[in-house]
């Protein structure tokens, strides 16, 4: 539901690019928060964040695990690709995934993943492009030693697909920083395996976080939305109705649904821990659908139905996430948020600090 007067370039600002974080803060609360919930918004310290809450409060977490889904081969001819796979289909044994590559292979080709077959590594075999003869994705067939699973070989050769705008790591499989990712790039409650990037606004909270919210009455509850490699696509018509949104699944489990209507019946209010559970909530709210594929697309003039609260990190420029986030709270109430941000040298993006905005 675009409002004609937001086009692309209204959802553009200038970042200096010494505010993009490139290594997580040394502890995950000790992250900065700007509470925007009023105005002028106030500087605070994300382990404040319990005290900002009301007892009764719901929290809404996603519980989705980043998988090690980049990889590293070459074609028969010896041409060097690299996989970032997208989604595991029913069975195992067969991937979805973006490939980067000089010149595409054709259906049938068979492909050498780090090292192939005959060197430890695995093979696989393209079986045609995704979700269409046109589709955007590839799909593979993939081929392990003893009938290894793609969860199996992704775990035992992958590398975890860090964000483009992470500078290091980006063109090899050789990362000094690897164990600090594999830590940090992970939220402390991730269960399901399923996501090529990590639901960052959870990346702040630890163990002690938590049981301050517990201390405080807050209830907690998660959804499951494996968050895809079209959150990092840039929009690319000016016209928002023209832009083709990605699709993710997502799972909202009858423990949640039953706490969503209990936090509504005692007059509590639903915090939303980033954008990838805004996007499972209001799905749900939508389509009535508690589990499946979805591609909504949030822009200024929708009608939320479900979230109350929203945390999140500070999103890239013309992104779909800015114009979620301006849908939410107002797009005056972000551009001014983001100034100041900016102003006081907040840290950006996935290893960056947080926000909190109230639905506007």
């Amino acid at each position: 539901m675009s409002s004609p007067r937001f086009t692309l370039r209204d959802f553009d600002f200038e970042l200096p690019a010494q505010l993009i974080a490139q290594h997580p803060c040394v502890q995950r609360s000790a992250s900065r928060l700007l509470d925007g919930r009023s105005h002028p918004p106030t500087d605070r310290i994300f382990h404040q964040l319990p005290g900002l809450l009301q007892p009764g409060d719901l929290l809404v977490f996603n519980d989705t695990q980043v998988v090690k889904a980049r990889l590293f081969g070459e074609k028969a001819s010896g041409g060097k690709l690299e996989l970032l796979i997208e989604r595991v289909l029913p069975g195992g044994s067969e991937v979805v995934a973006h490939m980067k590559v000089s010149k595409k292979p054709l259906p049938g080709a068979r492909l050498h993943l780090c090292g192939g077959l005959a060197h430890g590594g695995f093979d696989a075999t393209l079986l045609g492009r995704w979700p269409d003869a046109n589709g955007p994705l590839f799909h593979l067939a993939l081929h392990g030693p003893e009938g290894a699973s793609a969860w199996q070989l992704m775990e035992r050769h992958g590398h975890l697909p860090l964000p483009p705008y992470i500078e290091r790591q980006q063109a090899s499989g050789h990362d000094p920083d690897a164990a600090e990712d594999s830590e940090r790039y992970q939220t402390v409650f991730a269960r399901q395996p399923g996501a090529v990037a990590a639901p960052t606004a959870a990346l702040h909270f630890d163990a002690a976080v938590l049981a301050a919210l517990a201390e405080r009455g807050v209830e907690t509850a998660n959804v499951t939305l494996h968050v895809g490699a079209g959150t990092f696509q840039p929009v690319k018509t000016e016209d928002l109705a023209q832009h083709q949104m990605h699709s993710e699944w997502y799972d909202i489990p009858l423990p949640t649904l039953a706490a969503l209507e209990r936090c509504r019946q005692r007059g509590g209010r639903i915090l939303a821990v980033g954008t990838t559970s805004v996007r499972t909530l209001e799905s749900w709210a939508a389509s009535g659908k508690t589990t499946g594929d979805t591609n909504i697309f949030i822009t200024p003039g929708f009608q939320f139905q479900v979230v109350d609260l929203l945390l999140t990190n500070f999103h890239l420029p013309k992104s779909t996430l800015m114009m979620l986030v301006s849908a939410f709270a107002g797009y005056d109430c972000i551009r001014a948020l983001y100034q100041h941000a900016i102003g006081q040298q907040y840290r950006f993006f996935s290893y960056g600090d947080a926000m909190l905005l109230q639905r506007a």
